[in-house]
């Protein structure tokens, strides 16, 4: 029950964030951030009617992929990708948030081809330059995405990021706007394969803050699932 009320107490907030923005809250999804947490868990967010998941580990989240479901839900990738495990990504995720090189996407593309299918990849920016986290750098982004929409078993599907953690939301303000002026900037290209339908940023701290600066879709899984073990 606590989780089903704290899926609910989040909508209520990123309706509020959306509404203060001027913006449709239905345009913003819930990726419920599941790492380290038991299918027992990740089971009772679905019984509350949650469809969305993120997942950062890939050995992991295939094992509980495979007793939840693959179609029960959408699957999101968030963690850093290796190049040798993209035909498992491929294979267990819908979306993948974390592509932040061209050799990656290349190795995606072509695992994505073997099975038939098109993957869909967001690019993720190292938006603060931090050294401890992955991501392309802003001035790399836009180079990247010309290259990646070259693949034709890739669709772009937008831009991840993930700024510093601040003990005020506000002060992540800059970032979430910085990366959708990013998402602007390449939209107006009109790459092929590329849409900049969505903005992935926002976790427990700032999404509120992440939502009124245009986020689709919102990473939470401490204010959903409680802290990690």
């Amino acid at each position: 029950m606590q989780i089903q009320e704290n899926i609910k107490k989040i909508h209520e907030q990123i309706r509020a964030a959306a509404k203060k923005a001027g913006r449709d809250s239905f345009k913003v999804t819930l990726v419920a951030v599941s790492k380290r947490k038991p299918p027992e868990m990740i089971r009772q967010a679905m019984d509350a009617g949650h469809k969305d998941f993120g997942e950062n580990y890939i050995q992991e989240a295939m094992e509980k992929i495979d007793i939840l479901g693959r179609t029960s839900a959408v699957w999101h990738f968030i963690g850093h990708l290796q190049s040798n495990k993209a035909k498992f990504a491929v294979k267990y995720f819908d979306l993948i948030h974390t592509v932040d090189t061209v050799k990656l996407a290349g190795e995606i593309n072509r695992q994505a081809e073997k099975i038939g299918k098109i993957q869909n990849i967001l690019l993720q920016v190292n938006i603060a330059r931090e050294t401890t986290k992955s991501g392309a750098g802003e001035s790399d982004v836009v180079d990247i995405a010309k290259q990646v929409s070259l693949f034709d078993n890739l669709h772009v599907s937008g831009l991840m990021c993930m700024p510093p953690f601040f003990d005020d939301p506000e002060e992540a303000r800059i970032y979430f706007k910085r990366l959708k002026q990013i998402s602007m900037d390449i939209q107006t290209l009109n790459l092929p394969h590329t849409d900049m339908t969505h903005l992935s940023m926002g976790m427990s701290n700032d999404f509120a803050v992440a939502v009124e600066e245009g986020a689709t879709l919102v990473r939470v899984g401490t204010a959903i699932f409680g802290a990690r073990p």
